[in-house]
């Protein structure tokens, strides 16, 4: 039987054909845990089970990935305002979050990895795009990716960008997605960040949701 599924990069259907024979990998975008979860998040958890669960009907063997989102804007802000040491907020959001899923019957994910567990590698990605020149230091140490030195930026979206000599970034968790500005990739810490930051080459701060 063929399984047909959107490329939204091409605009077209095509015949699902996974990278390893037999095998398919899915990540798909997990709660920001700074409240409960609503109706309108789990509509999109329950399209991801529906797919999944056609691909094993269908023999495939499936890996999902779906990352917890335990550090940024909201998170920190909820643990500010409560005076409330940031894990203990995630861990309470993330326990529900999961309980939800079980009273929906929804799958588990094969991992749920957190967003605080991966600084590091997060850092290493940054170095990484600095070395390449896709990403720059700006003067109050937090670290941009540059949308004008990626040719391809906004295809899959089609964003269009109308003036690359104009630069216009973003330093919020926060964005209009019809827009294209340089996005933070490193936030460079800030008072009423509190206690909440990790050590890097540019600095104290934390990862920027887009990284």
């Amino acid at each position: 039987m063929a399984f047909y599924i959107y490329n939204t990069l091409k605009r077209k259907r095509e015949v699902f054909k996974p990278i390893n024979e037999g095998l398919v990998k899915i990540y798909t975008c997990g709660p920001t845990v700074y409240d409960f979860s609503h109706i309108g998040n789990f509509r999109t958890f329950l399209f991801e089970d529906i797919l999944k669960r056609w691909l094993i009907h269908l023999g495939y063997n499936v890996y999902h990935a779906m990352n917890i989102t335990d550090v940024d804007d909201k998170t920190i802000a909820k643990s500010i305002s409560e005076n409330v040491p940031l894990k203990k907020i995630t861990d309470r959001y993330t326990s529900s979050f999961m309980e939800d899923l079980v009273w929906l019957n929804i799958l588990p994910a094969d991992e749920y990895p957190c967003a605080t567990d991966y600084v590091n590698q997060m850092i290493d990605m940054i170095k990484i795009l600095l070395d390449k020149g896709n990403a720059y230091v700006h003067d109050d140490g937090s670290v941009y990716f540059n949308i004008s030195s990626y040719s391809e930026y906004g295809r899959l979206s089609r964003i269009k960008l109308i003036n690359k000599n104009i630069r216009s970034r973003i330093n919020s968790d926060e964005y209009n997605k019809d827009s294209a500005q340089d996005f933070v990739l490193w936030k460079i810490w800030k008072e009423n960040d509190g206690d909440i930051y990790w050590d890097s080459p540019w600095g104290r701060g934390r990862p920027g949701w887009h990284i």
